[in-house]
């Protein structure tokens, strides 16, 4: 099942159940609001906070080229909830997305885990962004 999918499930199950639902269906919005300004509208790592960083955003458009043709969900998503550090990001100028996208849902029903599923969304995104993708 597609994180989006998953994601208007969960929405659909909330406001059934009287509670609201603030969840971001949009991985594009998500990363737009997020991440975009270090890594760039279109993921290429120049955006507009990218020169005030310790080291250059990465190009997320090349994450598969770089595993040898492969996208790794897991390591992508332990990048972005803050499980797996990166060594490219020295001092983590990154946030901890994970702990970010929790603290957003505070008064929200299930806020963990809201925040895996934007977690997830940007992953599902971050994979249309790939070099060669359908």
């Amino acid at each position: 099942m597609s994180g989006r999918l998953l994601g208007l499930l969960l929405v659909v199950a909330l406001s059934a159940c009287g509670r609201s639902a603030n969840v971001d269906v949009s991985g594009r919005d998500t990363f737009l609001r997020h991440c975009a300004s270090c890594h760039g509208p279109e993921g290429k790592g120049d955006g507009p906070l990218a020169a005030s960083l310790t080291r250059p955003p990465a190009d997320l458009t090349r994450i598969a080229e770089r595993n040898g043709g492969r996208f790794d969900e897991r390591a992508v998503m332990a990048v972005i909830d803050g499980r797996r550090e990166v060594v490219a990001h020295g001092e983590r100028d990154m946030p901890v997305w994970g702990a970010v996208f929790e603290e957003e849902g505070r008064g929200e029903p299930y806020p963990a885990y809201q925040s895996l599923l934007k977690s997830r969304f940007l992953v599902d995104y971050l994979r249309t962004l790939q070099r060669g993708s359908p």
